[in-house]
């Protein structure tokens, strides 16, 4: 987008290709947005890759797409942080300093996987991973494992391992999720949450309880509460979003996946629950999220709230940094990739505001 208005670009990428971190998800990992909204700008996802894109698809995707707009993407640079300087941008790497007028940081929703500091932790004697380092279920068939967590990664672990072969899978729920099909008799959840965006919040939430009732059902008998809080207000005061089901429901409902309530702390080789029950996996695998990792870029610049996440985002730059522009850090209910797209339009085009603005000769 910057390109196209005649700004210099420089794209820096710490990995070493377009899109390489998509390929430290789980093998089984798709798209919960379908593919015709979850294109960028001047570049749509192909047929071909289907109406669920993959992970490796969307690898390819996004290197396509670089190649395609001739981004020029100077890989293996890291950026260690910002400083101001001269009405401009000095940005810190382990090699030689840049300097820019405009910065858009776009690292990434899911940066820095977070980790629990429970209660015995260190002293498990079973195998406990964070779920970014969970790849396949092919470790796991005939064992016992525990997942922490009920986002859409936790739920889709619990069902990739029933469908490889674990003995046993419980599912750790502290606050039961909102859980939405992914689709409905082909028409995609993700469409219903564009059209209901600009709705009140109640609202929404009235409208996908009804939804929750009649194509989810009740899952108390299931040990799976209903939610304390509706949809969209979750989404609103916790930046939470609801799961999109590629499974969950009918392995609940079919006991192959056992729900059981918050874990308390870890003795040996059990794992204590808050109720007081104990259970003994052979592996405990944290889906519990990530944190944004800002806080090294511009944790000095008094541009982040007290959870990590930026306070403007979008074409709005904060007063205590005026130029740097934070784009990919909401969750929103019509999917990130759609939201990135959209975002980048108008990034781009208040950057060309201001250069335009800077360089209208001074009035006499």
């Amino acid at each position: 987008m910057l390109k196209q208005k005649g700004i210099d670009t420089v794209l820096l990428e710490k990995a070493d290709g377009a899109g390489t971190s998509w390929l430290n998800h789980y093998d089984r990992l798709h798209l919960h947005t379908v593919r015709w909204l979850s294109g960028l700008p001047g570049f749509p996802i192909p047929r071909g890759f289907g109406k669920w894109v993959a992970r490796d698809d969307v690898h390819r995707y996004l290197q396509a797409y670089a190649e395609h707009h001739r981004l020029g993407v100077r890989l293996r640079t890291e950026v260690l942080g910002l400083d101001r300087q001269d009405n401009r941008w000095l940005l810190k790497t382990r090699g030689q300093p840049l300097s820019a007028r405009w910065v858009v940081i776009a690292t990434g929703f899911n940066r820095d996987p977070f980790l629990p500091n429970w209660e015995g932790r260190d002293g498990f004697t079973g195998e406990l991973l964070h779920s970014s380092r969970y790849r396949s279920p092919r470790p796991y068939a005939g064992r016992k494992v525990l997942v922490v967590g009920t986002g859409n990664s936790g739920a889709e672990i619990a069902v990739d391992l029933v469908e490889g072969g674990a003995q046993t899978v419980w599912l750790s729920v502290r606050t039961p999720p909102n859980i939405l099909r992914r689709d409905v008799g082909g028409f995609p959840s993700q469409v219903l949450g564009i059209l209901m965006r600009s709705l009140p919040v109640g609202v929404v939430d009235r409208m996908t309880a009804t939804a929750q009732r009649l194509t989810v059902g009740d899952l108390r008998p299931y040990g799976l509460g209903r939610p304390p809080r509706g949809m969209y207000r979750r989404l609103v005061e916790d930046g939470i979003i609801p799961i999109l089901d590629v499974g969950l429901i009918e392995a609940v409902k079919q006991r192959r996946v056992a729900v059981v309530g918050a874990v308390t702390r870890f003795e040996g080789a059990d794992v204590v629950l808050k109720d007081g029950q104990r259970l003994r996996p052979d592996a405990v695998i944290a889906a519990t999220g990530f944190r944004r990792g800002l806080e090294p870029l511009v944790g000095g610049l008094g541009v982040l709230r007290p959870n990590g996440v930026p306070q403007v985002l979008g074409a709005t730059t904060h007063p205590h940094a005026p130029d740097l522009f934070f784009i990919g850090y909401s969750n929103p209910l019509g999917g990130n990739l759609r939201e990135l797209g959209i975002d980048s339009k108008r990034i781009a085009r208040e950057v060309a505001r201001r250069r335009a603005r800077a360089m209208a000769p001074a009035a006499a």
